[in-house]
């Protein structure tokens, strides 16, 4: 409980922070939090697990400190002996692997490799599936070795580049052996531009005082960015589409107009993790560029996604596209890229304006891919949010480029959108936002984007939200009515946010702690990034019934979509945004309850480096803020406000 009647003081210290320098984030003990490996050719750290006649020249299942190779040569003997092999953390690349002369003791002898993110799936004779989701758990099949092995080193094919896992696992398919091979690399492929994975210009660290590992807010934090690390890839590493025949994948399709590209992500929550931790937004401007590339002239309808796989008709989608840019500008101050993208940009502002009914006001959604929730159109509420929020980034992105009347037409309009949402969805007997004008179902997507939108004017309407949304909730999370027996991160991404809003901060947490502690700590995971989605009870069948055929080898163990925590942790509990682009304004407002007496934290924009450090006590709260020189900022804190100026460092104590 905060104590309001202690008087707040600022002071502010005279120490000149440079400005113009992006860099590294501090060093410091959140370091040994951070998942990404410190070299971009990793070794396995342990064995797995073994089956028939396999011996190493190293300790079986030991672990060692540092990710340093631990695993030495292995000898199979015996036609179906395998050994599976831990590199500790998800990885994704082109495997290496040597033959010395002397290990060919079976000329007929040949291996094969599977892939895998979870050790539910390790397995001598598929991988995980990653061209198509089968019900039988094995369309993917394995990798073949050539046939005799080869003398020395050997290096996967790129085509059949594997773009993430954890265990791999090396089969004596054919021959008695003993074929013996060691050196076993992987050689990383994504964030190509980027040598040193770890080099992050934020950071992030607080200690939970009510989650059972005190690190997990750190830890939870780096996940997110390790994850969108992941789905940074190269331009030429896409899914084949059409898919490869069963029993085979091929990942060298090529993604977009320019690469590196961000991929299985989203413009809603990984462009955000992008910012807070890595500042790596090339990434975002190719997949965004990628996007408008492929407008249609005509109807300025954009895609779901992008090449080769160019899925039509997603109204959803396509708005996130329009948000995404918003987001790229707010984070970079990419003036030049936004005047080259307005046109297409205007002109698919106005496709979505163009599905407003003229008679309910309203946008009538028609194109229905979404993120696989069911329902979803005509007059719907969580299509008409995103609407409302494209037309208020438009406004802003139009008063950037000093278009004033644009500015107050896209202003207007969003304001009749929030009017007319409030009339029509607005349930105020149950205190929630309903789907459609037909239906008496609340959705967790809607409702939690009218809060974090601002579409529900109040204070109070924003509480009463928070409070509807729990109903939803069983001990891993939220169970969406839109879409059941399924537990979505990326919607869990937005009513996280939806909660710091409303102010329980502790029902924030609290989800976090559930659903992402959950995800990062189960065994059936990678526990270094973060799940696409999962069931009510837990297990990797996310949309087995809706598009995934039952397989629980198509989940991804890596979206960049359920990186919520990582920005929010960084927006709410540090409490540091940027409110205009690059941070030339910006703001620091800590949520102070939900089991956490301090944070620290940062980033990086073009302009220089931004920081917050606070601490509570019990009694007081000290808030230490650091901004480049040029740079304007509001604090606040315990109902006060202060106008700041950076280029010094301010500490507030209250």
């Amino acid at each position: 409980m905060l104590h309001t009647t202690l008087s707040p003081f600022l002071f502010i210290s005279l120490l000149l922070f440079p400005s113009n320098v992006i860099g590294r984030a501090p060093s410091g003990p959140w370091d040994q939090f951070n998942y990404a490996p410190d070299s971009k050719s990793v070794q396995p750290v342990s064995i797995h697990s073994t089956h028939g006649t396999v011996t190493s020249s190293t300790s079986h299942r030991t672990l060692h400190a540092g990710g340093n190779a631990v695993v030495g040569d292995v000898t199979l003997r015996g036609a179906g002996s395998w050994v599976a092999l831990d590199f500790g953390v998800e990885v994704g690349g082109l495997i290496s692997m040597t033959f010395p002369s002397s290990g060919a003791g079976d000329p007929s002898a040949s291996l094969s490799l599977s892939f895998t993110e979870s050790p539910m799936f390790i397995r001598p004779t598929s991988s995980d599936d990653s061209s198509f989701p089968f019900a039988g758990t094995n369309y993917d099949g394995v990798l073949p070795l050539p046939s005799p092995l080869p003398n020395g080193l050997w290096t996967q094919p790129a085509f059949s580049l594997r773009g993430g896992f954890r265990y791999l696992t090396v089969v004596l398919t054919k021959g008695t052996g003993p074929i013996t091979f060691g050196n076993v690399t992987c050689s990383i492929s994504f964030m190509p531009h980027v040598q040193d994975l770890r080099d992050y210009n934020g950071y992030f660290y607080a200690s939970d005082k009510t989650f059972w590992d005190p690190d997990f807010l750190t830890k939870v934090w780096y996940a997110g960015a390790y994850t969108v690390q992941t789905n940074t890839v190269p331009l030429n590493t896409g899914r084949m589409v059409p898919f490869a025949p069963q029993g085979t994948w091929a990942n060298n399709a090529t993604l977009g107009v320019a690469g590196p590209i961000i991929v299985d992500g989203d413009m809603g929550i990984a462009v955000p993790t992008q910012f807070v931790s890595t500042f790596d937004l090339l990434p975002t401007r190719n997949a965004l560029s990628t996007m408008f590339a492929a407008i249609n002239p005509k109807t300025g309808a954009l895609p779901e996604s992008g090449p080769p796989l160019s899925q039509q008709g997603s109204d959803t989608y396509h708005a996130w596209t329009l948000i995404g840019t918003y987001n790229y500008y707010l984070f970079s101050g990419d003036e030049d890229w936004l005047k080259q993208v307005w046109s297409n940009y205007t002109i698919a502002v106005r496709f979505l304006e163009g599905k407003v009914d003229s008679d309910i006001g309203l946008m009538d959604v028609t194109g229905l891919r979404d993120w696989a929730r069911l329902g979803g159109g005509g007059i719907n509420a969580e299509g008409n949010a995103l609407l409302f929020k494209v037309l208020e980034t438009a406004s802003e992105l139009a008063s950037y480029l000093n278009l004033t009347d644009l500015s107050a037409a896209y202003a207007r309009n969003a304001s009749s959108i929030k009017d007319k949402f409030n009339e029509v969805f607005w349930v105020e007997s149950v205190g929630m936002y309903r789907d459609n004008a037909t239906t008496t179902m609340c959705p967790q997507d809607a409702n939690s984007l009218a809060v974090l939108y601002n579409l529900t004017g109040s204070t109070e309407k924003d509480k009463r939200v928070s409070t509807g949304l729990q109903a939803n909730w069983n001990n891993l999370g939220p169970v969406p009515p839109e879409l059941p027996d399924t537990i979505s991160p990326f919607i869990s991404g937005f009513e996280l946010q939806a909660h710091f809003i409303a102010g329980n901060d502790d029902v924030a947490l609290d989800l976090m702690r559930r659903t992402w502690g959950y995800m990062l700590y189960t065994e059936l995971s990678v526990q270094s990034t973060l799940l696409e989605g999962f069931t009510g009870n837990g297990s990797l069948a996310y949309r087995y019934y809706r598009g995934y055929n039952n397989d629980p080898a198509y989940t991804s163990h890596a979206h960049g979509w359920s990186s919520g925590p990582t920005s929010a942790l960084t927006f709410y509990v540090l409490g540091l945004t940027v409110t205009s682009p690059e941070g030339r304004t910006w703001q620091v407002a800590p949520h102070l309850e939900g089991g956490v007496d301090g944070a620290e934290g940062g980033f990086s924009t073009g302009l220089g480096w931004f920081g917050a450090k606070w601490v509570w006590d019990g009694e007081n709260i000290t808030v230490t803020i650091e901004a480049p020189s040029g740079t304007t900022g509001v604090a606040e804190l315990r109902g006060r406000r202060w106008n700041l100026a950076g280029g010094v460092t301010h500490t507030i104590v209250g």
